[in-house]
């Protein structure tokens, strides 16, 4: 199997955790057909970093160099890979042209372009973003913005998806959108598999809220892991607002506003969701009818299951099916 090429595009400066987060996600990566005894089927992915120069000062918070790294390949590897990864780097010095001509020509050539955090400036300054809606670290939105008015600059959102290009938010939603590319490419099962393997959620959607914009619970609300692990483990049963309130000790109208706060959603539409990759990974991996896959799941009937996966994933179940064990 040839396996897609993800290069990481490495300007001067670069954010050390961006920097990691590809490497790290798209090469856990694995098929899920497993030799005997393997702990891990064939690798997906093939990573690079592509450096602007040689000898790169890689940064901390702040912009502080932390450490210097010599990049594995040179720039001109960005321009056969199926991937370009742009991590952020400092905004107040201008990318350089050589960087730019780049991610330009990758682009036109058909290559996927995403940006982690502020490396959104760089695609802009590339023309990358033109007219189309992006976002990138909460700090730093009103910056690109006003530095770009031709870009539909969203805050409120962690990763956006506009096909060819991609965006997200602060550092840490690196690891959303690369998993997100992840399910895209290979499917729902994969996606979860790496989650675990880097002991992140899987279930983090693009358009939830950056946290910065609710108010961050305070020490006495708690965390709402334990109920979110409850739910997992019943996304057969039909739950209600009430019975998971009465597992997480609290009145419905304190649950929805803990959720909000805590995941952007409500804890109904965040089970929706649950249930509806649960469904798919059941599709890519199992011979369920879509009738016994809707009664796993908790839908209920087929029509349910239908109508609720086709607004989540865009196309019927049979279709995803059909799609994903092809790959």
């Amino acid at each position: 199997m040839v396996m897609h090429r993800v290069a990481v595009v490495a300007a001067d400066r670069v954010n050390s955790l961006d920097l990691a987060i590809p490497g790290q996600v798209f090469g856990t990566a694995h098929s899920q057909d497993k030799a005997a005894g393997a702990l891990f089927g064939a690798p997906l992915y093939d990573v690079v970093v592509c450096g602007e120069r040689p000898d790169l000062v890689v940064t901390g918070r702040g912009g502080a160099e932390i450490f210097r790294l010599t990049a594995s390949h040179d720039l001109s590897e960005a321009l056969t890979a199926d991937t370009v990864i742009v991590p952020g780097a400092r905004t107040d010095i201008d990318p350089s042209p050589q960087v730019l001509d780049v991610l330009r020509q990758a682009h036109d050539r058909g290559a996927r372009i995403a940006s982690i955090c502020s490396g959104a400036f760089m695609l802009a300054a590339a023309g990358l973003l033109d007219g189309r809606r992006a976002t990138t670290h909460w700090t730093a939105a009103d910056e690109l913005a006003q530095r770009y008015p031709q870009i539909e600059v969203d805050p409120n959102v962690l990763f956006v998806d506009e096909g060819d290009v991609l965006s997200s938010a602060g550092a840490a939603t690196g690891l959303d959108l690369c998993i997100h590319m992840v399910r895209n490419d290979f499917g729902s099962a994969v996606a979860a598999d790496v989650a675990r393997h880097v002991v992140v959620a899987p279930q983090r959607e693009g358009g939830q809220a950056q946290f910065i914009v609710h108010r961050e619970p305070t020490g006495d609300s708690g965390s709402l892991e334990p109920t979110m692990r409850w739910l997992r483990d019943r996304l057969d049963e039909p739950l209600t607002l009430a019975d998971i309130a009465g597992h997480a000790a609290i009145s419905p109208r304190t649950l929805n506003r803990r959720f909000r706060e805590q995941t952007g959603v409500t804890p109904l539409q965040w089970l929706l969701t649950q249930r509806v990759r649960h469904a798919q990974e059941l599709l890519e991996t199992t011979s369920l009818s879509v009738e016994e896959t809707a009664r796993h799941c908790g839908f209920g009937t087929s029509i349910n299951l239908r109508q609720h996966f086709a607004r989540q994933v865009q196309m019927s179940p049979l279709a995803y099916r059909r799609a994903f064990q092809l790959r």
